[in-house]
């Protein structure tokens, strides 16, 4: 993994997230995955940006999703490219459901709860605080594991 200067081609938001640092740096980050080690180096690359920096990437899928997410280090937007995809937070233990069709947004607030369901093949837009984010299974009431980026708390 390792952020790009000066990306002149064009990139797949698929494979080739983005990350908006500060003072409005925008750096494609290739060998990017979602593996743990490579979270690790991924947040230790942008540590300076703190709870500022944001990743943009696409997720293509069809389905429910399999695990809930929070972003305690800020909101997260969420814009259906095609498809159609619910997005469900958890606001005090009382679900909350939108609906998002093509070029329609959501914004999840930082530290809530959230699950997106795609209904059919969809492709969707985040743009994400992606410091301290949390992960837990669908099935649990409870976190359970992270996402291997440091809370906002343990960031430089």
């Amino acid at each position: 993994m390792r952020l790009v200067d000066h990306e002149r081609n064009a990139m797949d938001l698929r494979t080739t997230p983005v990350h908006l640092g500060l003072g409005s740096r925008a750096n494609p980050v290739e060998g990017f995955t979602w593996d743990p080690e490579v979270l690790q180096a991924y947040s230790a690359a942008v540590a300076a940006d703190g709870v500022e920096g944001r990743m943009v990437t696409i997720f293509d899928g069809d389905g429910l999703g399999d695990h809930w997410e929070r972003h305690p280090a800020g909101d997260e937007l969420v814009v259906c490219l095609s498809g159609s995809a619910t997005v469900t937070r958890d606001v005090d233990g009382v679900p909350d459901h939108v609906l998002l069709g093509p070029g329609e947004a959501t914004i999840n607030p930082a530290g809530v709860w959230h699950v997106v369901d795609m209904e059919g093949p969809t492709s969707i837009l985040a743009i994400t605080a992606i410091l301290g984010t949390d992960h837990r299974p669908r099935a649990d009431t409870r976190p359970t594991e992270r996402v291997g980026t440091p809370s906002p708390e343990e960031a430089p």
